[in-house]
């Protein structure tokens, strides 16, 4: 999900609290703080040495002992709004920080509204080869296997 898709459905739903549910089930806890709105670039050279660069948008939630903290979509609407310079006119891809094991990031998949909450649902994160022309052995013909492998 975009900051501008986000942004226009928390405008729609102010008085909604926030519920934001992670990829394996469960879900970040009500009482979390979003203490960040930020704009992450990423410069890198991938294994076949293309320079690549990459931003996205990302939500810093944070969960502390105030248990009776709920945050409203309207005021993560005012949040994001003050955020966006940080954007430069970019529809960024969003994600969502959060320390639960460890800290990681989950893009957003998507929102739904139940009742009176604003449901935020989180995805995972791949990693992946960008330079598999490069790096990686040819398939076999006719195969799904990579020449030299163990799978054929």
């Amino acid at each position: 999900m975009n900051t501008t898709a986000f942004s226009t459905s928390l405008r729609a739903h102010p008085n909604f609290h926030l519920q934001f549910i992670l990829p394996q089930g469960g879900s970040i806890p009500a009482h979390a703080h979003i203490t960040e709105v930020g704009r992450v670039d990423k410069t890198f050279v991938d294994c076949g040495g293309t320079k690549r660069e990459t931003s996205f948008a990302c939500l810093q939630a944070w969960v502390a002992d105030d248990l009776e903290h709920r945050i409203t979509a309207g005021k993560l609407a005012d949040i994001m709004e003050r955020a966006e310079s940080l954007f430069c006119g970019r529809d960024l891809n969003l994600e969502v920080e959060y320390e639960g094991v460890s800290i990681s990031q989950f893009p957003v998949l998507s929102i739904t509204t139940q009742e009176n909450i604003f449901i935020i649902t989180l995805g995972t994160k791949h990693t992946d080869c960008l330079a598999q022309d490069i790096c990686l052995t040819p398939l076999e013909e006719g195969s799904d296997c990579r020449i030299g492998s163990t799978c054929c």
